[in-house]
């Protein structure tokens, strides 16, 4: 009962982390009440409150693990070397994988039962430096496409919306101009030309006089 009160509370513990995707060498010992002895292996994700991982063996959960962890050096951070990482679990979750045929059948998640302070710190430097890794990953390689669509998108928005004002806000007042501008020349050329003849038509009558 002890031990289901302390799986559920660091269960909780374990949701409230930050986990990190990293693979790491690891070893689980466990004792022959679990099933296996040593089950060598990698970890899929960590966090500060335990670990998942791939197991060539079935560990019953509540079993009492000893876990062995690798950690790599973090580049700026308390320790420039990488550090072995020790400390007791417990499982929490062991399940088969489906259709998987490998020698590491079955997903393995164990949380830490006993983790010193100086090692926790060292884990949560670990997953923030992580997942600050991962994240600029993520933007170097999906910020020009992103980029890229929304120009398009803007582009194709633009192409939509351009005939539309010009037939009825731009190209519709200029015909009417021009057409209005063709109607009043005819007519103001007309009376200039008849203006000028009746001058011509005046002065030779004027000569015709005068020579009479």
């Amino acid at each position: 009962m002890a031990l289901k009160r302390l799986a559920e509370r660091k269960g909780r513990e374990r949701r409230g982390s930050e986990r990190a995707d990293a693979r790491l060498s690891m070893r689980v010992e466990a004792g022959a009440t679990a099933g296996a002895a040593r089950i060598v292996t990698e970890s899929q994700n960590i966090s500060a409150s335990g670990v998942y991982c791939h197991a060539s063996h079935y560990l019953a959960p509540l079993s009492k693990v000893q876990l062995t962890i690798i950690l790599p050096r973090v580049p700026g951070g308390a320790t420039n070397v990488q550090e072995l990482l020790k400390c007791d679990g417990i499982v929490v979750r062991c399940e088969q994988r489906a259709n998987e045929r490998s020698g590491t059948p079955y997903e393995l998640a164990c949380m830490f039962t006993a983790l010193e302070p100086t090692a926790r710190r060292r884990l949560e430097e670990f997953v923030t430096w992580r997942n600050l890794q991962a994240l600029r990953a993520a933007l170097s390689s999906s910020t020009p496409t992103r980029r890229v669509a929304a120009r398009s998108t803007v582009r194709a928005a633009a192409r939509r919306s351009a005939p539309a004002s010009e037939k009825n806000g731009a190209r519709a007042p200029l015909k009417a101009t021009t057409a209005t501008a063709t109607a009043k020349k005819p007519a103001g050329a007309a009376s200039v030309k008849s203006v000028k003849t009746a001058a011509r038509g005046s002065a030779r009558s004027g000569a015709g006089r005068a020579r009479g």
